[in-house]
């Protein structure tokens, strides 16, 4: 849970670097929230024909800034620009950032500052 709240903590910081580690626990735990979410937005009726829900949809909304932000800072880690997050936009870019994010960490000191795991 802690680096779920520490990515909230950095709610729109975009320099810097983020970890394996601080990267897919706070996607783990958002998938986790948005089952719970779908589940209790079915049970009270707030579930939508489209399969989205309005408890669901708030809390896209609330975490989509830190979600980029956190995307972006995995992506300094390896040693690539934020820029990089805009293949999202094309089809099956998405497979690309994935790719990304799953690399492991550029060791020692790059442009986007010390390693996080060395610290």
């Amino acid at each position: 849970m802690n680096w779920y709240l520490e990515v909230l903590k950095k709610y729109a910081v975009f320099n810097g670097r983020a970890r394996r580690r601080e990267y897919w626990m706070f996607v783990l735990i958002n998938v986790i929230v948005a089952l719970v979410l779908t589940f209790i937005d079915s049970q009270i009726g707030l579930l939508g024909e489209s399969g989205y829900g309005v408890l669901g949809g708030i809390y896209s909304l609330a975490i989509l800034v830190p979600s980029i932000a956190v995307s972006v800072r995995r992506l300094h880690d390896t040693d690539r620009s934020g820029m990089w997050y805009l293949i999202t936009f094309i089809p099956f870019g998405g497979l690309f950032l994935l790719y990304f994010c799953v690399q492991e960490s550029h060791a020692g000191m790059n442009q986007y500052g010390a390693n996080p795991k060395a610290a």
